[in-house]
């Protein structure tokens, strides 16, 4: 079966998985998975509430989120109080990173890391999103680590990471240490995006 081929708005992601334990051991990713990872840093809170309509956030920051929605305007110093808090810049850190999370315009792009040479080197994301270089003595030490001695026993797949993926990727890294095995293996819980863009 021919692996998934991303859509431009979509980026391609191979998974190490273990069957018999239920887990993706890591990713082998991209620079445009890792940059979709590193952009999440850099999200301000009500973005990402809004982002995940509330639904995905831990604790009662979406009571905080509603009640400055709720607010009326008299009660706010600028007239735009309400979208500085609400509907934030989003600054970019990549030029070249697939719009994995339905946001429309960034206020800039700066280059934060490299890659070697064209930037074809991959990267390694574990099953807690920690991002490295790949190398053989970084897979090997995986290998190790989940105590794994034959290659046979593990699969492998290719998937299209889109915006829907992106949501519940963002939604998962807050409230899971096993975020790949959670999206990918696990039993989802959609999250419905918004269809208007987060920056005007």
């Amino acid at each position: 079966m021919a692996a998934p081929t991303p859509s431009p708005t979509a980026v391609s992601l191979k998974l190490l998985i273990d069957p018999i334990a239920h887990r993706v051991l890591f990713a082998e990713a991209t620079k445009d998975f890792v940059d979709f990872l590193f952009n999440i840093m850099s999200l301000p809170v009500g973005t990402v509430i809004r982002l995940l309509n509330k639904q995905g956030t831990a604790g009662c920051i979406g009571n905080i989120y509603d009640s400055i929605e709720n607010l009326s305007e008299s009660y706010m110093l600028k007239a735009s109080g309400k979208d500085i808090l609400l509907k934030p810049m989003v600054m970019n850190y990549s030029a070249n990173v697939a719009p994995l999370l339905p946001i429309m315009e960034f206020s800039k792009c700066t280059k934060l890391y490299r890659c070697c040479g064209k930037q074809v080197l991959p990267y390694v994301v574990m099953d807690d999103l920690t991002v490295g270089p790949m190398s053989v003595k970084s897979i090997i030490t995986l290998l190790n680590h989940y105590n794994i001695k034959d290659l046979g026993d593990l699969e492998e797949k290719v998937i299209a990471v889109g915006v829907n993926e992106g949501l519940e990727l963002l939604r998962a890294s807050m409230l899971s240490k096993t975020v790949l095995t959670d999206v990918f293996l696990g039993v989802k819980k959609k999250i419905s995006v918004k269809s208007e863009p987060i920056i005007h």
